[in-house]
């Protein structure tokens, strides 16, 4: 429930409510072919996000490599429960809005995870 209560408060602090949010976790190996068959990327990745948002509420489809996840952390030096949650508040944000494709645009990305990631009260 308190995840919950994050990704609105989140949300609301762009100007959007939440509608159907639909969270799938699974492995590396059904990240790549959802990856492949979607996308036509040929590649690993931790999240994809399916977007059926309108203009003033967000919802969608988020798909959540555990396995890269866990890696991640690792290489990352963090724990896994913060991962899981920054790659979370990536696939809301991707939701609202923004975009990383550019340099500039990953920098604001991880701006706003950052400041996302400190609103948690439940961790």
């Amino acid at each position: 429930m308190e995840l919950k209560k994050w990704i609105i408060t989140i949300a609301t602090m762009h100007n959007k409510r939440c509608g159907d949010l639909n969270f799938m976790l699974c492995s590396d190996d059904y990240m790549l072919s959802a990856n492949v068959k979607f996308l036509g990327h040929d590649y690993f990745t931790d999240i994809l996000t399916f977007d059926n948002s309108n203009d003033s509420e967000i919802g969608g489809d988020i798909l959540i490599s555990i396995d890269t996840v866990r890696s991640n952390a690792l290489k990352f030096n963090t724990s896994f429960l913060d991962e899981l949650h920054r790659v979370i508040i990536h696939g809301v944000l991707h939701l609202i809005g923004f975009t990383d494709k550019t340099k500039k645009q990953q920098l604001l990305m991880r701006k706003e995870e950052d400041k996302a990631l400190n609103m948690r009260s439940f961790v």
